[in-house]
């Protein structure tokens, strides 16, 4: 009887075997990659899709909508894509504008951040930041005048309006004067220091020459508190009764302080602390 012809034994695969061709099976649903991740890109990021302002309809478009709506109708988000125009690769200039809102907390935060701060955003750089800057700060100008170039105060709230917008968001106390005439219009409204209110740096010296230099009838004194809290201090009171006591010598009167907070104020006068 011949003898049956021996099969050969199964070949185990061992990690120093040569790759091999793979079955053609696998080779058919292997597909490449749809598009290569960069170095430090996330694959959310390689994913996300914004449209540009061109590809939205005409009527949802930031500056179409303030041409047929007003600036009041439009986001804060809307409002930044008109002001730096262009967004990058992943965002268009609203989904900046929105991410610039998500980034630094809200309107404040962006508000608030350093030209240093809003440069480092992708897909901002330094212009754009410098066209944000610049549209604050002259939003912060407007705010200080009515259409009266002298507004006259009537009352702590007329000191609040003036002053609040450019206050509410500093991370440090300002201590500011308002130089008024014989009519309580103002004449000036000065910086007298930028740090801690006391009485130790706070003299009645730096308060009143602005004053005396331009023949101020009265001041009134206003100065914020970051945390946003207007009640005023011990220390607030003390400065306070100090400076009214240097301006009855002086023959300068200080018609009141005003504490001012995160949209909110206090007058020491109305509150009967001096």
């Amino acid at each position: 009887m011949s003898e049956a012809p021996s099969r050969a034994a199964p070949h185990l695969w061992s990690p120093d075997d040569p790759p091999g061709p793979e079955p053609p099976v696998l080779q058919a649903k292997r597909k490449p990659p749809s598009k290569i991740v960069k170095a430090g890109e996330t694959c959310a990021e390689r994913d996300r899709y914004s449209p540009t302002i061109k590809e939205l309809p005409a009527e949802e478009r930031p500056r179409e909508r303030l041409h047929a709506s007003g600036a009041s109708a439009l986001t804060t988000a809307e409002l930044i894509a008109i002001l730096i125009r262009t967004g990058n690769a992943q965002r268009s200039a609203v989904s900046l504008g929105e991410y610039l809102l998500a980034e630094f907390g809200s309107i404040k935060g962006v508000a608030t951040a350093s030209l240093e701060q809003l440069a480092s955003v992708k897909g901002l750089g330094e212009a754009k930041a410098a066209q944000i800057k610049a549209a604050i700060e002259f939003g912060n100008r407007v705010a200080l005048f009515t259409e009266d170039a002298r507004p006259a105060i009537t009352g702590p709230r007329d000191v609040a309006n003036l002053l609040m917008p450019e206050l509410r968001h500093q991370k440090k106390e300002h201590l500011k004067s308002l130089l008024l005439d014989t009519k309580n219009k103002v004449l000036a409204i000065r910086t007298v220091s930028i740090g801690d209110l006391s009485s130790s740096i706070v003299h009645p010296r730096e308060v009143f020459k602005d004053a005396v230099v331009a023949s101020a009838a009265s001041i009134i004194v206003a100065h914020n508190h970051p945390s946003g809290d207007p009640t005023p201090s011990a220390e607030d009171v003390t400065v306070t009764k100090r400076l009214m006591a240097a301006g009855e010598i002086m023959g300068i009167d200080l018609l009141d302080h005003i504490v001012l907070g995160d949209g909110d104020f206090v007058s020491l006068k109305e509150r009967g602390l001096i």
